[in-house]
């Protein structure tokens, strides 16, 4: 990858676990599972190439309508990666942080998150933001309350407000995406960072999840390279 230019910020919707293991006979837990394992291995694959941020759509708040099983399946995944097999993230100097409602999410999940943000919260690589129980809609709407609020209090006047502002009081103060990927064959943003992506480059790709792997995030860098980026000029 010499002489390529990386994006700063990489989103990744993380779409057709349940379909890669029904292709292969596999319950779709299994397929979560191997979603996991690809992600932890992208994850050090995207910290070596340099990339400054990466955001995962890891569980949206419409997810919570899945079965209770599938739903269960996946808290108690979260637990394990983020307690047990992340070490390699730390290895790899990555921060994490999460964006998203903290409710309904179980205690336990809540706290293997300040945990694991509590242990990383120092390192200087990479900063991966796991996007759990989290929609685009939800967060311009909790900008816009803290927005009210910090008025309210008179910390803020009207003209203080711009794009910029609004940047910095969204979950977490990131820079815009400059490359959005979604796997699976799907053509749609699923109410994933509406905000930050406004001028992203959209790659989609066929690949179910599991198998996209750090040759297909190659392709998706290579074709991010021939676009004419113009932000609207």
């Amino acid at each position: 990858m010499n002489n390529v230019k990386m994006p700063k910020h990489v989103g990744i919707i993380m779409d057709g676990n349940g379909r890669w293991a029904t292709n292969r006979g596999l319950s779709r837990s299994e397929g979560h599972r191997a979603g996991a394992d690809n992600l932890k291995n992208l994850c050090a694959y995207m910290a070596d190439l340099g990339i400054e941020y990466v955001s995962v759509f890891a569980f949206s708040t419409e997810n919570f309508k899945r079965s209770e099983k599938e739903v269960s399946f996946l808290m108690n995944l979260f637990v394990s990666l983020f307690q047990k097999e992340f070490d390699n993230l730390f290895e790899k100097n990555i921060k994490v942080i999460f964006s998203g409602r903290r409710n309904p999410l179980p205690k336990k999940v809540l706290k293997v998150m300040d945990e694991i943000s509590l242990k990383s919260r120092n390192n200087t690589g990479m900063i991966l933001n796991v996007c759990l129980n989290y929609g685009g809609v939800n967060e311009i709407v909790d900008m816009t309350k803290k927005v009210c609020e910090l008025y309210k209090q008179d910390k803020i006047v009207l003209d203080d407000i711009d794009s910029l502002f609004v940047f910095k009081n969204l979950y977490h103060d990131l820079p815009p995406l400059d490359l959005l990927i979604r796997t699976s064959g799907e053509f749609r943003l699923s109410n994933f960072m509406l905000y930050q992506a406004s001028y992203a480059e959209l790659y989609f790709t066929p690949v179910l999840f599991p198998d996209f792997n750090s040759k297909e995030f190659d392709k998706a860098i290579l074709e991010f390279n021939l676009r004419n980026r113009r932000f609207g000029g």
